[in-house]
């Protein structure tokens, strides 16, 4: 038997399977060719389109910095130092605010904001957590790509200089993470979020894993960032170590265009077939905090397991469902994952977790899900229609045997982090 270390919490879990019939998929590793602060700072000076981000900001100017929420292992407590040495004496840090781009997620707390940015930085500028939710703290922006209403964090629209900073990897039905979403849905008002991800967007083919062009929801994102403005964009990428290995920076869209095709080469791999059981995770603390965020995981194994195969996800869940927000109820509302994916297509989407749950019970009404967690109890989940395992290397053995002798297992360790797709499909 072979032991594949999987990412789970803070501190791991091992899988033993047979080596003979399993497939492990994991990111291309991609050594640390320099200091991240290096790295960071060379994107900010040589960027890949337009001046130097130094070039573009002038003496007593206000700017604002979008960083990534808690649910990401955005490194911002390297990011965002980087940008204020690049802006030292040429701006005052009273003039500086880092908006939390939190979109539709909680707030982060003061002791997760110097875990998050570190305590240089909370001691430095103001750090303020977006509320969607709030709309006495946006602003009325107009009807922008398709219809979309948009609002926008009112401390962003009126900032002289305006900084998005942020990761880049696969996103589920966005294409990829980072750059032009730090401003939507990052710093959008809920309703402007709602329609970037209302059930025709999300149900659009194009919606997928790594896919942008053409895609309506990422269409739609880099609408809004290109008609509100962006004065520099810089984001990273990050090997399985969550360690810097590129940076970008300069013109929002050719910025990110270009973290694209780097972080595709290190999170998307081809394997050869469909497979009988998958097991993911959610790539770990702190991304596999709740169960709402692991439904990335079963995306992730979605891609290459047959109809009607299993899924098993490992993914903590120390923050619950969560508890906040409708995502439990609405999982609660049907009878049965197709029940649920049929009522929840056909009508407007009026609840942020209800995109999600219109993923969660497509993949379910395919295949059979089985979760491992360390804070949800059976009956917790069977609420959402998923059942539980305690041991992850038995069950899977065990469904192996079930599926029949030429039956295969992929384990995607990292979950989302790399993103499997069958060789010769569209990319």
């Amino acid at each position: 038997m072979e032991k594949v270390r999987l990412a789970y919490g803070e501190t791991g879990l091992d899988l033993l399977c047979d080596p003979a019939v399993t497939t492990v998929v994991t990111p291309r590793h991609h050594p640390v060719s320099a200091p991240p602060q290096e790295i960071l700072r060379k994107a900010l000076r040589a960027p890949v389109a337009g001046p130097p981000l130094r070039e573009r900001v002038r003496r007593g100017q206000t700017v604002a910095i979008s960083a990534c929420d808690g649910t990401r292992p955005q490194p911002r407590h390297l990011m965002i130092p980087a940008i204020l040495e690049e802006l030292d004496g040429l701006v005052d840090l009273d003039d500086v605010v880092v908006l939390v781009a939190t979109g539709t997620h909680r707030g982060n707390s003061p002791a997760e904001l110097r875990e998050m940015f570190g305590d240089a930085v909370v001691d430095s500028v103001r750090i303020v957590n977006h509320d969607a939710r709030d709309r006495s703290s946006l602003t009325w922006m107009g009807e922008l790509g398709a219809s979309v209403p948009v609002w926008l964090n009112s401390e962003w629209v009126d900032a002289d200089v305006r900084i998005t900073t942020g990761f880049v990897e696969p996103h589920f039905f966005a294409g990829f993470s980072g750059g032009p979403k730090l401003v939507a849905p990052g710093l959008a008002a809920l309703e402007t979020v709602l329609v970037l991800h209302d059930a025709r967007r999300i149900g659009h083919p194009q919606a997928a894993w790594g896919i942008i062009e053409g895609n309506p929801v990422h269409d739609d994102v880099r609408a809004i960032a290109a008609a509100t403005g962006v004065t520099f964009g810089f984001d990273v990428v990050l090997n399985q170590d969550k360690e810097v290995v590129a940076a970008f920076g300069g013109d929002l869209l050719e910025m990110h265009a270009s973290a694209v095709r780097t972080a595709r080469g290190v999170a998307m791999q081809p394997v050869p077939h469909l497979f009988d059981v998958v097991v993911t995770t959610n790539s770990g603390y702190p991304l596999d905090q709740n169960l709402y965020q692991s439904v990335k995981g079963m995306s992730a194994a979605f891609q290459v397991v047959k109809p009607g195969g299993t899924i098993v996800c490992a993914a903590e869940c120390r923050d619950g469902f969560p508890d906040h927000g409708s995502y439990r109820a609405v999982l609660a509302s049907a009878g049965s994952p197709a029940e649920l994916f049929e009522s929840i297509s056909a009508r407007t989407v009026t609840e942020p977790d209800q995109w999600q749950v219109q993923i969660q019970a497509r993949i379910q009404s395919a295949c059979r899900v089985v979760m491992h967690t360390s804070y949800l109890s059976d009956a917790d989940l069977a609420s959402a229609h998923l059942s539980q395992t305690t041991d992850i290397s038995s069950f899977v053995a065990e469904a192996l045997a079930s599926a029949g002798p030429d039956a295969r297992l992929c384990v995607l360790p990292e979950g989302p982090q790399t993103i499997p797709y069958v060789a010769g499909t569209p990319r």
